[in-house]
């Protein structure tokens, strides 16, 4: 417990972990059998009680925020950087909304944006510096974790219809994101939606390596995993016509 109250800026080197090691996997383990858990189990339920859930894990999702935030200032390592301008956790925001007040808009957003975003976190984590107890390393898998299930529950359950015909209107308000924290960016040398650089062990490092600007990376990304989504969803709802035949 020497280092719970460190971060990513705080940590001495030597006692994190490095990727797709056993203790990143085994992280990767939970999220697949507890997002799997929760979407098959809200998929049998009734409307009413699928309302409950989508309130409470959008609840939980907003109690871990606020647990990192009081740790933070408990460890007197509450800065700029830790603002909730990235995007995951302005997808947490946004879960909130949508479990009551869901719409088209919002429900691909969640789809399209924020499980590939929460999902590259968890495979390439920005913060393998930390320890396993540590409550930066506890909350930054658990929130992206919850993140992730949120929309694979509700997408699974039928109760989030993506739709690509949405997928503009999506695309638009990242950009809209994107634009002022950007500026944010500029003016207090902050890194949020990862804007200004690439951080190590970040797949967009390699773009800056090839092409001398990360920033190619996220359109290009981009498209790969939105591709990779509406994808699984054809070939899911092809699957299911056939079923019914």
């Amino acid at each position: 417990m020497q280092y719970f109250l460190d971060t990513i800026e705080t940590i001495e080197p030597g006692h994190g972990f490095t990727h797709f090691d056993g203790y990143h996997f085994l992280w990767l383990g939970i999220l697949v059998a507890f997002a799997g858990l929760m979407a098959w189990q809200y998929r049998k339920r009734d409307a009413v009680t699928r309302a409950k859930w989508r309130k409470r894990v959008a609840v939980a999702i907003l109690l871990d925020e606020v647990w990192k935030m009081f740790w933070l200032t408990v460890g007197g390592t509450y800065t700029l950087e830790y603002l909730p301008l990235h995007l995951c956790s302005i997808n947490i925001i946004l879960i909130a909304i949508h479990a009551w007040k869901p719409s088209k808009t919002l429900d691909n957003f969640l789809y399209a944006i924020c499980i590939p975003g929460a999902l590259a976190a968890m495979l390439f984590p920005t913060w393998y510096s930390l320890p396993t107890l540590n409550f930066m390393h506890v909350h930054s898998f658990t929130v992206h974790i919850l993140l992730i299930t949120y929309p694979v529950m509700v997408t699974v359950g039928g109760d989030l219809k993506p739709d690509w015909r949405q997928l503009p209107k999506s695309l638009l308000f990242t950009f809209c994101l994107a634009v002022p924290i950007y500026i944010f960016n500029m003016v207090f040398g902050t890194n949020y939606m990862f804007l200004m650089y690439a951080e190590t062990g970040n797949p967009l490092l390699l773009f800056e390596e090839w092409f001398g600007n990360h920033l190619v990376g996220i359109p290009v990304l981009g498209a790969v995993f939105i591709s990779l989504m509406y994808g699984v969803l054809y070939l899911c709802r092809r699957l299911s016509k056939a079923k019914i035949r």
